[in-house]
């Protein structure tokens, strides 16, 4: 059985990630690819972060700069995984079976869904869990 936070999570991660996505799109009009995939990364993470710490964790009892920075490092993490997927994907797999629908599009719709467990468990226990006496 699927926990409620893990469920919370896929919601509101799925609906950062949609926004990602999207907004990628629209970028890819303006800029190469590489470069649109970490600017839309920038604004689905600030939505994640939002819908993370409002509907899906407790409250860690850290300051939210910090508790950013954590957030911040997670999506460090996950960013070079979607990075890789996707380019390996648009620039290389897809090609070489020749894939020629809508590859990009494709190839981030896979990057964007890869850090699925590794982010819920980076936030799950690093950004969101509960601070040691010490931490601030």
């Amino acid at each position: 059985m699927v926990s409620r936070e893990f469920l919370y999570f896929l919601l509101t991660g799925g609906f950062a990630a949609l926004c990602n996505w999207l907004s990628r799109m629209v970028l890819s009009a303006y800029m190469s690819l590489e470069i649109a995939i970490v600017v839309a990364y920038l604004i689905g993470m600030a939505v994640a972060y939002t819908l993370f710490r409002i509907l899906v964790f407790q409250k860690s009892g850290r300051r939210v700069s910090s508790e950013f920075t954590r957030f911040a490092l997670v999506n460090v993490v996950a960013l070079v995984q979607v990075w890789l997927v996707t380019i390996g994907l648009a620039d290389y797999l897809l090609p070489a079976i020749g894939w020629t629908w809508r590859p990009e599009d494709i190839a981030h719709a896979a990057g964007v869904a890869s850090p699925v467990l590794t982010s819920y468990l980076g936030h799950r226990y690093f950004t969101f869990g509960p601070r040691a006496k010490k931490d601030v």
